[in-house]
């Protein structure tokens, strides 16, 4: 094995990946999250209208205590579908499991309402999982306009997962939309496939007045450039009346666009794949029973002028009968909601335990003092501390454009994806060797 393998810290003379696998994961965060209720969400976000939210210092009252770093390692909460992916023989069959990794890489998103850090020039955040059986590094590349690009391997070299996202957020008057520029790749290494993607839309209502919801919608197109087979996701916007809130329906088709199998479930609850005449002929008996109920349902209902109100959330996912369940979402912790509705899996992205010190990157994430004082309940400090480090960012770009210096990338270059020809960021290598001593400081 060579050093990257073994992730061997030269310093310490220990493997750091042993580091790791000792930990017993938290369950928790050190407080809960704070009260919005005397902020005035309007007096600030009245000037935002139209504007791309990228560009504008937001108040931190907006935010939960992660980069947006840390929240695209939430894409690899559900890692074992793409292990169950490499096992399989028949290509139609992984595409299933991709698809289904695809649709739940978004699933933490539901309910969390809070916009997480904006990263850094130079930030990066590490995370390895011997339990899920993945290492992941991501940085921040560029500043404006924000891009992240990450690289993820399986630590039995069965694939890897990599990409570059450029979220660009607008806010509307009642609404705030996320649009995911950028491209994801999947690579099967035993397979020798790829396949490439990218992410729903996403809207946040009701930032002025009423509840808060989260809906994705748009259309997602999976695409084996080995063999030709697509799978094409509708991520269904709610309507008027939320029948169709968080429905996610699609197919698999073939290099010849026959189609093979339909996929159907929500992206907050699960999915399913089942044979295309099965799912017709259900579908239509459906609509003749339902409706008479849907009519009646229709005129019961009325849609408030001052808010988006969310819909009532119609009933679990019916299973027709013939469908494999190819993925279910992990129930949320009991006191998710008072921890900024963090999963199981985001509520450990954070943790820094005895020892991680010397072997993460000084730039990694974990050492921002801003959301650990966020974390830890230090509202007044995390401000404070936000605004320091943004003033450090400015001044060192400053710095660099007297000195007519450009900004280097520590970890990856900008370059083409190979299997779509679009513009994307290629991992360089080495950061696992552990050779930080030329980081910069941005903390």
């Amino acid at each position: 094995m060579n050093s990257e393998e073994e992730f061997y810290d030269a310093e310490t003379g220990e493997l750091s990946s042993f580091l790791f696998s000792l930990f017993v994961y938290r369950t928790t965060l050190p407080a809960p999250m704070f009260s919005r209720n005397n902020f005035s969400v309007w007096g600030f976000l009245k000037k935002c209208i139209g504007m791309e939210l990228s560009k504008i210092t937001m108040p931190i009252v907006f935010n939960e205590p992660l980069s947006f770093l840390q929240r695209i390692s939430e894409y690899m909460e559900h890692t074992y579908l793409i292990h169950k992916a490499c096992t399989l023989s028949d290509s139609i069959e992984r595409m299933q499991f991709v698809a289904a990794f695809a649709v739940s890489a978004v699933a933490s998103q539901w309910d969390r309402t809070g916009k997480p850090f904006n990263p850094l020039l130079g930030e990066t955040y590490e995370l390895v999982r011997e339990d899920e059986g993945f290492r992941l590094i991501s940085e921040q590349v560029s500043h404006h306009p924000p891009i992240s690009a990450f690289y993820t391997e399986s630590l039995n070299q069965d694939f890897v997962f990599h990409g570059s996202i450029y979220p660009k957020l607008k806010f509307w008057g009642k609404s705030v939309e996320a649009e995911p520029k950028g491209t994801i790749t999947l690579e099967l290494l035993k397979h020798r496939e790829a396949y490439t993607w990218t992410n729903p839309h996403c809207c946040i209502h009701n930032v002025i007045l009423g509840k808060l919801w989260i809906e994705q919608y748009g259309t997602v197109e999976i695409v084996n450039h080995s063999t030709g087979d697509k799978c094409i996701l509708n991520f269904k916007p709610c309507g008027m009346f939320g029948k169709e809130l968080h429905k996610v329906e699609g197919h698999i088709q073939d290099k010849s666009k026959k189609k093979r199998h339909v996929i159907y479930g929500k992206w907050t609850e699960c999915m399913y794949a089942i044979d295309p005449k099965v799912y017709d002929s259900s579908r239509k008996a459906e609509k003749k029973s339902g409706s008479d109920a849907k009519k009646h349902k229709q005129e019961q209902s009325a849609v408030s002028d001052d808010s988006d109100e969310m819909p009532e959330v119609q009933e679990t996912v019916a299973m027709i009968p013939g469908s494999s369940l190819l993925w279910r979402i992990v129930p949320r912790p009991p006191h998710s909601e008072q921890m900024y509705n963090f999963t199981s899996f985001a509520m450990s992205l954070n943790e820094l335990e005895p020892g991680m010190e010397t072997v993460l990157a000084p730039t990694d994430c974990r050492h921002r003092p801003d959301i650990r004082a966020m974390e830890n309940g230090d509202i007044d400090k995390a401000s404070i501390e936000k605004e320091r480090l943004e003033e450090k960012q400015r001044a060192a770009r400053r710095e660099r454009a007297r000195d007519e210096e450009d900004w280097s990338n520590r970890w990856f270059h900008p370059g083409t994806n190979p299997h779509t020809g679009s513009q994307d960021w290629i991992y360089t290598g080495g950061y696992f060797d552990r050779k930080f001593s030329d980081c910069p400081d941005i903390y």
